[in-house]
């Protein structure tokens, strides 16, 4: 260390306010250098307070006492109530009475390796607690404030007023005495080398010296301690650093495995799991380390050094060596260097929909608004309409039209069973008794499950990608434009975006909660078992998230009606659909939860079905299910010897007989005459036939319904078309609507990245490159740079976003950890760490920003960003880097980043290329994972930290507050925000509001519901829906500002400030 410990030269800085770090410690048989005064001398096996102070109401007190063999053989620390006790000697550390493994992460404080030495870091308090062990005892301890208190520091290193007998603990045999100091050859040896280090002060030194020596000339524990403790002092520039060991026979300590000891090392070495840690020179102590080129092999035990190359790799808890491969149906990785090489997803895209929920073909869900019908895909010569029950949200009809010729009928489920159809374009056969699959000759593939509940799955063709739209989005793996309307306008509302693909109107009819609180309660309960830990489908979490799949249960289950175990099933079936899609074996699930199927007559079920060559039929002559690669699914079927016969029963060959025909239903069309038209004109269908599904502007955009080609009524007159406001205008002067709103030809609209013309009633829309935004608030709720929302609270520091991905070399880097409340395991604060090309670190916590310059940089020298507090609120501007932050003092934190970086970006905001599909991708992998593995794997390296295996939320953690916490947050979905909903969809926010607010009891202390609702807010203001929520009484009335900075220096913000809050 090239800077003085005890004076430390290293300094931070809050704007031009120097602050240092302040240090006290204790070490060898009892020399203690407090924060103020000069160093002295204690011999006592009593128990003293070693520092003791209240900050910010939370209290800490630590306590020491010495053995006989004067080492320290308890410390005991006392940090908001949670008591940490010391045990030197190999004793251990013990929490709350029980012995813990490092790294050991408690809500309050984290302990872990540091070098050689082992330190504690409080999560409350600007304090860290730093000590080594070693046989006998702690040779050294060390306590550091980074920050000045206001409340009196007492203790040895505090304040001395009245000596040492009121810092005495209870303590019946212990003993203090006088100390005493003889010559001792070994110090004075030892001082006549560090004269340019101390000068003057250096008699001192050899008193506490002989002081700490006598009575230990036989364990030279005791005095190298003191040895190593003043060359630290001295610096690595000091001409004892090289030579004191040898001076005093001090030898070095000793390393495990293939580790070896250096005296200024990184306390966090490089290893498989991290071989890049961003540490800076503050970062280096003492330490083991591998020798160059290498680094800890941290998967394996032995404390061995390996090349990086041949690191291996480990996935859901099992350790892959290098050269392994892991495959799934979809997917092939190679294990080299440590991490994962994946190939590109080569599975074909899938649009499901299954009840009211809908899945794109870049894989964005979303819930249709009403039991209506609906273009749910469609393309150059083929469309694809689905029509919903009106008792209940889900499919009664699917219709396949290709070439205009209809190849599926009507209610084909209520028709006599066909077997097999085929035509010169499509293929349609049952696979099972559950599914009906269907073939094209260009590439379509329909997957329908007829039972318990209809659900659709589509393979789009290969080759017209560009043309497909509907429901199921535009297969271009860019989720931000999958609600692309058929007026050709990217919507931000999915009902919106929903009802332009409706076939006719669409009464919004599906409740977006639930309406019965017995269905509740059941779908909560039932639905828990996707996310079981220990459960049926445990398997499948780290391949596919249940996020998504658990709401829709409950949603789905909630509104089903009277047959809740039904709709319960099939949600559960979809999750074990997609398990099985990749390749995961669950077992028999639906035996684990009460959802087996009976089979009628002497059909057996499987959930490896497969109808080729298994019924009479298919005994005629060649079967054509049999030429195909579609895998089996689910069904009752007949077993192995046995075939299908027309009486559904399962029956020998010999008793197979013969079967052909087919049936076809088409709609007829609807004739409405007698109108009166006011102006228009009267089209009469049986005298004139004309095509009157399109004499409308809306209708333009409009997929076609069932057939309908001439409806009687009265209509604009010819080349003429009835705009929103109800006048007859030229295709020219067609209207558009976006957002609920009419918009005039040529008018211009900017939504998602792109800019839109209104242009004969649709939108001619063009790409334009806008910022990406990612924020975190309260409990771990996060929205991706790509727009995906998930949950992930962890208790260590974790990398929100960075540019060192893949090549370790990078020009900056955001870090994020929660700070927890006092009264309750809640995170009340956020500190943020914003490093900017190693050459500046900013730390945002506790209310105000540090700055640490790193070596060879001055303040003056620094124009890498600009820094403006609005209120509470403090942004930070790097126009560089086209990086901003904004940080509320609290929970939420906020990121924006210009265009240049997508695709350049790694961590907890994603990775920003569009598709947020991929966003949960693992650190140096491709693998896309759980939410909870997914952070586990954005830990910093820099402190040590253990991974979150179970997070329990607040609403799970006081159920009692759920329903309280749900009326509540209903400000979002109500009116109060109801000019918004068309802009911003409130659901993600409304549940990440209801998590915030379930802690009722601290009410008052926690803003995590006036930080929720401030989200959605901004957020509606973002897109010009300016929303005045807050009350005198409501998280408090506000005051306007504004502030605006040019486009290329950073952040523009409009807003209010209210008390300390921003809102936008």
């Amino acid at each position: 260390m090239e800077s003085l410990r005890w004076t430390l030269a290293a300094c931070f800085y809050l704007f031009s306010e120097e602050i240092c770090p302040k240090r006290k410690w204790t070490f060898g048989s009892g020399v203690t250098v407090p924060f103020e005064g000069s160093p002295f001398y204690v011999h006592s096996s009593c128990r003293f307070t070693f520092l003791r102070f209240t900050h910010s109401r939370v209290d800490c007190d630590i306590t020491v006492q010495r053995g006989g063999g004067g080492l320290l053989t308890l410390v005991e620390i006392i940090i908001n109530k949670v008591k940490t006790v010391l045990r030197g000697g190999g004793g251990g550390v013990l929490v709350e009475n029980g012995r813990v493994s490092l790294p050991y992460d408690h809500t309050y404080q984290h302990i872990f390796r540091f070098g050689v030495y082992t330190r504690l870091k409080s999560s409350l308090l600007p304090l860290s607690v730093t000590w080594y062990d070693v046989p006998g005892g702690i040779d050294r301890l060390w306590v550091e404030l980074d920050q000045e208190l206001s409340s009196d520091l007492t203790g040895l290193c505090g304040k001395l007023d009245f000596g040492l007998t009121p810092l005495l603990r209870k303590f019946d045999t212990c003993q203090t005495r006088d100390p005493v100091f003889v010559l001792n050859p070994v110090c004075r040896r030892f001082f006549s080398e560090t004269l340019e280090c101390l000068t003057s002060r250096t008699p001192e030194f050899i008193r506490l010296c002989e002081q700490n020596a006598y009575g230990h000339e036989g364990d030279a524990g005791v005095p190298c301690a003191f040895f190593g403790e003043v060359v630290l002092m001295c610096g690595k520039g000091s001409h004892v650093w090289n030579s004191w060991r040898t001076l005093t026979q001090c030898a070095p300590p000793t390393c495990p495995g293939d580790l070896v000891y250096v005296e200024d090392g990184p306390a966090f070495i490089p290893s498989c799991s991290n071989p890049n840690p961003r540490t800076s020179n503050q970062d280096n102590t003492s330490s083991c380390v591998c020798p160059a080129g290498e680094v800890l092999n941290d998967r394996a035990d032995g404390h061995r050094c390996v090349r990086t190359s041949t690191c291996p790799c480990v996935f859901r808890d099992r350790t892959y060596q290098p050269g392994a491969i892991r495959s799934t149906k979809c997917q092939t990785c190679v294990c080299g260097g440590g991490t994962w090489q994946c190939s590109e997803n080569f599975c074909p895209a899938r649009c499901l929909v299954e009840g009211q929920f809908v899945t794109t073909y870049d894989g964005k869900q979303y819930a249709v608004p009403g039991k209506c019908a609906y273009m749910a895909s469609q393309g150059l010569n083929w469309t694809l309409k689905i029509e919903f029950s009106k008792r209940e949200p889900s499919l009664k009809t699917v219709t396949l039209q290709v070439f205009q010729v209809q190849t599926i009928p009507n209610d084909f489920i209520n028709d006599e069973i066909i077997e097999v159809h085929q035509s010169d374009h499509t293929l349609v056969f049952w696979q099972s008794s559950m599914y009906v699959q269907v073939r094209t000759t260009f590439g379509l593939k329909l997957q329908v499950q007829v039972f318990p509940d209809l659900q659709l799955y589509v393979t789009p063709p290969g080759h017209d990608r560009d043309a497909i739209s509907g429901l199921c989005g535009n297969r271009n793996n860019d989720t931000t434009d999958d609600f692309t309307t058929s007026s050709g306008i990217v919507e931000n509302s999915a009902k919106l975006f929903a009802l332009s693909w409706s076939l006719g109107s669409c009464p919004e009819n599906i409740p977006s909660s639930c309406v019965n609180t017995g269905n509740e309660i059941f779908a909560d309960g039932r639905c828990s078992v996707l996310n079981n830990p220990d459960g049926i489908f445990a398997k499948c979490h780290d391949y596919i998230p249940t996020d998504q799949h658990h709401a829709a249960c409950i949603h789905r289950t909630c509104n089903c009606g009277d047959d809740l175990l039904r709709c319960l099933c099939a949600s559960l079936e979809s999750y074990a659909k997609a398990c099985g899609g990749l390749g995961v074996e669950l077992g028999d699930w639906r035996k684990a939860t009460n959802c087996t199927l009976q089979c009628s007559k002497n059909l057996e079920f499987s959930d490896a079905t497969r109808a080729c060559n298994r019924t009479c039929f298919a005994l005629a002559g060649p079967d054509p299910r049999c030429e195909l690669e579609d895998g089996p699914v689910e069904g009752c079927g007949c077993p192995e010897g046995t075939y299908l016969n027309q009486g559904l029963t399962c029956t020998p060959k010999a008793q197979c007989g013969c079967r052909y025909g087919g049936a076809t239903a088409p709609p007829g069309p609807v004739v409405i005459d007698g109108q009166q038209c006011n102006g228009k004109i009267c089209f009469r269908c049986s005298e004139s036939p004309v095509n009157t599904a399109q004499k409308t502007c809306d209708s333009l955009s409009k997929p076609l319904g069932f057939n309908v080609t001439c409806e009687s009524g009265c209509y604009c007159p010819e080349n003429e078309y009835e705009d929103h406001f109800g006048r007859c205008v030229p295709r020219n002067n067609c209207t558009c609507v976006y957002s609920g709103k009419v918009f005039g030809a040529g008018e211009l609209v900017k939504t998602s990245c792109k800019t839109c013309i209104c242009n004969q009633g649709q939108w001619d829309c063009r790409d334009q490159p806008c910022v990406g935004k990612c924020q975190v608030y309260g409990n771990g709720h996060y929205q991706t740079f790509d727009s995906k929302w998930y949950r992930f609270d962890g208790h260590c520091q974790y990398t929100l976003v960075e540019d060192y991905c893949g090549s370790g070399r990078g020009t900056f880097s955001v870090r994020v950890e929660s700070v927890p409340c006092c009264e309750e395991a809640l995170t009340c604060s956020r500190a943020v760490v914003l490093d900017l090309q190693d050459q500046v670190t900013l730390t945002l916590s506790d209310m105000k920003v540090t700055r640490h310059l790193r070596a060879g940089w001055t303040a003056e020298q620094d124009s890498l960003y600009t820094t403006h507090t609005v209120g509470l609120y403090v942004i930070i501007s790097v126009p560089s880097k086209g990086l901003s932050l904004v940080w509320d003092k609290h929970t939420r934190v906020t990121i924006e980043l210009l265009p240049r970086w997508r695709n350049q970006v790694c961590g907890l905001c994603g990775n920003f290329d569009s598709n947020e599909m991929n966003d949960l991708q693992m650190r140096g992998s491709a693998v896309v994972t759980s939410p909870l593995a997914f952070g586990n794997s954005w830990k910093s390296a820099t402190p040590p930290c253990s991974d979150v295996t179970t997070e329990i939320f607040p609403c799970e953690r006081n159920s009692y507050c759920s329903a309280w916490a749900q009326r509540r947050c209903m400000i979002l979905t109500g009116d109060v925000f109801r000019d918004c909903h068309l802009k911003v969809d409130p659901e993600p926010y409304y549940h990440a509001c209801v998590q915030e607010s379930c802690s009722c009891e601290f009410e008052g202390k926690f803003l995590g519901f006036c930080t929720a609702v401030a989200a959605y807010a901004e957020a509606c203001s973002e897109q010009d829906v300016c929303i005045s929520w807050r009350t005198p009484d409501l998280c408090r009335k506000l005051k306007p500002f504004e502030i605006k900075h040019s486009a290329n220096r950073g952040f523009v913000m409009f807003g209010f400030l209210y008390g300390g809050h921003l809102d936008r």
